[in-house]
């Protein structure tokens, strides 16, 4: 198990200079936008406007503070996206805006090589003792409200807000929250071979 405490998340400029984003893992360490095969991260999005389009990216979106935004992707109706809402994939590559509801968000975006790999992200709300099991070659676990202790390949570690851990291979871990608090478990894994 890898932590990736909230302080050491990397801050930078949107790719199309926008906005900023706080870059959580990218994969290879140190990858730049346009080389990375997996990339998670935040941003703040303050006012309507283009995404930045990612060639050969597939990504996927969930709203973490704020009241959400719809999003113009083309070919597809709009789409409302608050907190409320399942994570939204999309391609990066298609034209896509963003309207906000009202005011300010965060959001927490997740990318993947299109071909190369493929990624799922859920949002899990914990009270008290959960198990937590993962099939995937790659898994993260971001803490986005309240804290939680992960118990795991004989480690045991403590999150706190916007800290995230990485664990490799198959897991098996017990989550255990004081208090009743939310994750987002991210998984990623080969793109199956055509």
């Amino acid at each position: 198990m890898k932590l990736l405490p909230a302080s050491g998340h990397k801050r930078m400029p949107w790719k199309n200079g926008g906005g900023e984003t706080i870059e959580i893992s990218v994969f290879p360490e140190g990858a730049s936008l346009s080389e990375f095969d997996w990339r998670v991260s935040m941003a703040t999005v303050a006012s309507d406007g283009p995404f930045s389009a990612f060639p050969g990216i597939d990504r996927t979106l969930s709203i973490l503070k704020g009241n959400g935004m719809t999003l113009l992707i083309e070919g597809r109706d709009p789409a409302r996206l608050t907190e409320a809402d399942a994570p939204l994939a999309f391609p990066a590559d298609v034209a896509t805006s963003a309207s906000l509801i009202n005011g300010t968000i965060v959001d927490l975006n997740v990318m993947t090589r299109r071909g190369k790999l493929i990624h799922r992200v859920r949002r899990l709300a914990i009270d008290g003792e959960h198990s937590l099991a993962s099939e995937a070659t790659t898994t993260m676990v971001f803490c986005h409200r309240g804290a939680v202790e992960l118990d795991g390949n004989g480690q045991t570690l403590a999150l706190s807000v916007g800290d995230a851990v990485i664990l490799e291979g198959p897991v098996a871990a017990t989550v255990k929250a004081p208090a009743p608090c939310e994750v987002f478990l991210i998984e990623i894994d080969p793109a199956p071979s055509v």
